[in-house]
């Protein structure tokens, strides 16, 4: 049962919920690479920067595979939610799409 000082408007007194533009699955994926692509730029570069140790690098090996473990570290944090770069990239597409209400 509801306490009448209760501040919670009933349902059917509020207003209705504004129409969100359609977001396509492609669209959104195209803004998940570009987070995911960013990101693994970004460490890569910061990699780059970091001094091996003779001793306990893995050499050219360890060399070669680099930007491919720069490649798997942006598309995992981009599917964990990333940076906040993919929605910020989806606002674009849905502009140039024509969809963008007010957002």
């Amino acid at each position: 049962m509801m306490d009448p000082s209760s501040p919670i408007t009933p349902a059917s007194t509020m207003a209705p919920a504004p129409k969100l533009p359609k977001v396509d699955a492609s669209s959104a994926k195209t803004a998940q690479s570009f987070e995911a692509v960013f990101i693994g730029q970004m460490a890569q570069m910061m990699m780059s920067t970091v001094e091996q140790d003779p001793q306990f690098s893995g050499g050219h090996g360890e060399e070669m595979f680099r930007g491919v473990l720069a490649e798997k570290l942006g598309t995992a944090i981009a599917a964990r939610g990333g940076i906040g770069i993919a929605p910020l990239v989806m606002q674009q597409i849905l502009k140039l799409q024509g969809g963008d209400h007010g957002q």
